[in-house]
């Protein structure tokens, strides 16, 4: 099988980036959204993409520096590569395709990126509707950053073709693709899956089990959330927290910083599935409200202009 047509089931922050890397890199991609007020919310995540993969593209001619692993394996390029580098640009920016329509999105698809929100309660019944829509030959992988695709995979309608595949945030620079099976994944789809990262400029990271979290979140979360702790239990402010983080480690960016390009939303819906999230006294029950707050004055993070820090 040779994987052409992409569709991807949501247009948050990685959903968009996710599509706008795989037009970069040739595919023919859809962006599946529930409704006109996603795509309206959608496009602007897809201009920001196009302005920053210019803008870093421009900035590589004069600082190598600038360089990104995911536009291309080559270091030394010349000004005229560059140049064809922005015009691919170009062309996936205009390329790329937004629909709420299920028939729209899966008829073609020889892959399809599930990219929605990370809750069950969303997820299950798309993949049940999704199932009425798919070809046979589609691969349906879950982007999701914690939940087993075994939790899902009788929902999808085809457990043998349905796995993950995880991205980090801002993959034009943190190329990374996390690829995890559940016990019904047959092997040829696992790897037409890394195939497919691979050709999108990712890493391939292979997993043998499942694993809440895979590699990268496995160690992440529970990084953002002892951060998280310290600022609902009052004992620093995020700024604080972030320089001590950076100060001592020689990072260059801080627990709260990392958070608003994750996305405060996500950060959120991952925090209210610890039980102890509903008493509002407990540590989860405060940083839930502390997410909440932000997420309601309309400050989920950089997409946004706003979460812990503000953006121009």
């Amino acid at each position: 099988m040779t994987i052409k047509n992409v569709t991807v089931a949501g247009g948050g922050v990685l959903g968009s980036q996710i599509a706008f890397q795989s037009a970069f890199c040739g595919f023919n991609v859809i962006i599946w959204l529930r409704s006109e007020g996603s795509i309206e919310r959608a496009q602007p995540k897809i201009d920001r993409l196009k302005e920053i993969y210019i803008n870093t593209m421009e900035a590589m001619k004069n600082n190598p520096q600038a360089y990104c692993r995911g536009f291309t394996d080559k270091t030394d390029l010349s000004d005229a590569e560059i140049d064809d580098l922005k015009n691919k640009v170009e062309s996936a920016y205009k390329n790329i395709k937004l629909t709420t329509s299920y028939e729209e999105a899966a008829k073609d698809a020889d892959l399809i990126i599930e990219a929605i929100a990370e809750d069950p309660e969303q997820k299950i019944p798309f993949y049940q509707e999704l199932s009425k829509h798919m070809p046979e030959k589609t691969i349906l992988v879950t982007n999701s950053s914690t939940m087993l695709p075994s939790s899902f995979a009788e929902y999808t309608g085809r457990p043998a073709k349905y796995l993950a595949l995880h991205f980090a945030n801002e993959i034009w620079k943190n190329n990374t693709a996390e690829v995890m099976g559940h016990p019904e994944t047959q092997q040829e789809y696992y790897d037409e899956v890394v195939k497919f990262a691979e050709n999108i400029n990712m890493v391939p990271l292979k997993l043998k089990k499942e694993q809440p979290g895979y590699i990268l979140n496995s160690m992440l979360v529970p990084f953002l959330s002892a951060a998280e702790a310290l600022y609902a239990n009052d004992v620093a402010d995020p700024e604080t927290i972030d320089k001590t983080w950076m100060l001592a480690t020689g990072a260059p960016a801080g627990p709260f910083r990392i958070l608003d390009v994750v996305g405060l939303t996500t950060a959120y819906n991952i925090v209210i599935m610890n039980p102890e999230a509903k008493d509002p006294t407990t540590t989860p029950g405060k940083i839930a409200a502390k997410l909440k707050e932000k997420i309601d004055e309309g400050k989920t993070g950089i997409n946004a202009g706003e979460g812990f820090y503000k953006y121009n």
